[in-house]
């Protein structure tokens, strides 16, 4: 009797995680552990460890994280915002690396001050604007520092028929309101969570490893306007989308203005196709009109 290779998938209840779990079920070659934080809770270190000693995994997806991008700006969150972010999987890279277990783990292009012009590369200097910028960054040298056989693919304005996101935030502003005000100044690509999970799995199915720091997104480049814009067009809704600039709408984190990702590294180094954010966005919205 051949024994299935197990993957342990963390923060199973988030947008990306429950993208994950809806594939797994087509990939029944794998035996599938989904952790939520009661399981996993990424503030308690010897907890994170002990469920793995018990697990015994092959691989480990770290799809949780500390992602209240404003709330993190409150001095009281720094302790747990760290801790999730950054120094709980510093230790589970460790665990990873001497147990013999493959780690891929989820960043974000918020390790990037936004002040380019060009897509960014993996190489390019790293420069955070905001504190939950800040702790993702330290999570990913952590990761590198403990463990050099690690996957890191930092991605962008996830969004999911699952979960809370700009998608359907827009939606259910636009069933409200017969006018809405999107920034038009952040530059950025959309990443349907369904994509990044099925990438994801596509990197293990390969059973080549090569580590290191990857980038994936949608394909494409635009504002949260032009996003808006489609959602508004694509979802048949009458409301009126005005363009506003970033300084008409201030939240306690700052955000990058230019946060598009090259992602070439990742399609070369595993073949990856990657679709069009429109193309996804309009599969997205089939499915929750049909939920």
């Amino acid at each position: 009797m051949s024994v299935l290779p197990k993957i342990v998938v963390t923060g199973a209840n988030g947008q990306l995680g429950s993208e994950i779990t809806a594939l797994a079920n087509t990939h029944s070659n794998y035996e599938w552990v989904f952790c939520t934080r009661t399981q996993m809770p990424l503030d308690n270190e010897q907890a994170c460890i002990n469920f793995l000693t018990q697990t015994a995994p092959q691989f480990v997806i770290n799809c949780a994280a500390y992602t209240a991008v404003d709330k993190a700006e409150q001095p009281e969150e720094k302790e747990t915002l760290f801790a999730i972010n950054a120094t709980t999987i510093g230790v589970i890279a460790a665990f990873c690396k001497k147990n013999g277990v493959k780690l891929i783990h989820v960043s974000t292009d918020y390790v990037f001050n936004g002040n380019g012009d060009a897509p960014y590369k993996e190489t390019d200097t790293t420069d955070p604007v905001n504190i939950y910028g800040a702790s993702k960054l330290l999570g990913e040298q952590n990761i590198l520092q403990q463990n050099s056989d690690a996957v890191i693919i930092r991605t962008a304005w996830v969004y999911s028929s699952f979960g809370k996101n700009f998608v359907k935030t827009m939606l259910r502003l636009m069933g409200e309101r017969p006018e809405i005000n999107v920034v038009n100044d952040q530059m950025g690509t959309p990443t349907y969570a369904a994509d990044l999970a099925q990438a994801i799995i596509n990197i293990i199915a390969t059973k080549e490893w090569h580590p290191g720091v990857y980038h994936f997104s949608n394909e494409g480049q635009i504002s949260w306007f032009d996003f808006a814009v489609a959602i508004n067009g694509l979802s048949n809704s009458g409301c009126k989308v005005n363009p506003i600039p970033t300084s008409s709408f201030p939240t306690p984190a700052k955000r990058p203005a230019y946060s598009v990702l090259d992602k070439t590294k990742i399609k070369q180094t595993y073949g990856l196709q990657i679709n069009d954010w429109k193309d996804s966005l309009a599969i997205c919205l089939q499915k929750i009109s049909g939920n």
